[in-house]
């Protein structure tokens, strides 16, 4: 029933997004000392909840709002990025990597925060608060 709330199906796909993209960094930093190995990370959310397709229907409430046929998939292609590489090709830097993983817990934190506040809403709706 509460599995077709967008709420929490945002949340739900900002929590996979957030996991996909931890592990993604994780082969990155895996791949710290391979030659030749070219750095990946996910696109922004914000980006894969306008162009991929997947888990969440939008729908568009007034002119100029997103439109109704983007969809999300947390699992998103990883894409290379564009890092200066060192002398053995590797474009991996772990300072980098170590920066965008806190960022990354903090986006999946805002996630369960939302999912938790969102559950006290309808526990209360339904009379039974904690």
């Amino acid at each position: 029933m509460f599995d077709r709330l967008e709420i929490l199906q945002l949340a739900r796909g900002l929590s996979a997004y957030s996991g996909a993209r931890q592990s993604v960094l994780a082969e990155n930093v895996a791949n710290a000392n391979t030659p030749g190995y070219r750095a990946r990370d996910l696109p922004e959310f914000s980006e894969a909840y306008r162009t991929s397709t997947g888990m969440v229907d939008l729908r568009q409430t007034r002119a100029g709002h997103v439109s109704g046929e983007d969809q999300l998939s947390p699992l998103a292609t990883p894409v290379f990025e564009d890092l200066q590489a060192d002398p053995t090709g590797n474009t991996v830097s772990v300072e980098h990597e170590l920066t965008r993983a806190a960022d990354i817990r903090s986006d999946h934190n805002r996630a369960l925060a939302v999912y938790s506040s969102s559950l006290d809403i309808i526990r209360a709706a339904i009379g039974r608060a904690r």
